[in-house]
């Protein structure tokens, strides 16, 4: 497909997406209280999407996840977070 194709297809479902994480962190910044590590996984991926280049997918995915490989003796929860909590960004 070409951009304008692209475009066509997948511009409103993305534009409701955006708008739901927008609802979502005013939400949050409304309830105050400090920033955990999801939240500073969140806003770097946020940042990635506005730099150039491509593979923002695989970028966003790896700021969200445990970048570690050894395995670990036991989860530390019943579900999983969605972010790496010792993420520093």
């Amino acid at each position: 497909m070409n951009y304008s194709q692209v475009t066509d297809l997948y511009f409103l479902e993305a534009r409701s997406r955006l708008i739901d994480v927008a609802a979502f962190l005013d939400r949050v910044e409304r309830s105050g209280g400090q920033e955990d590590f999801r939240l500073k996984s969140f806003r770097a991926a946020l940042r990635e999407l506005t730099t150039p280049g491509s593979e923002k997918a695989k970028k966003v995915l790896m700021l969200l996840s445990d970048p570690t490989t050894d395995p670990i003796p036991q989860a530390g929860g019943k579900s999983a977070c969605g972010a790496w909590p010792e993420f520093q960004g």
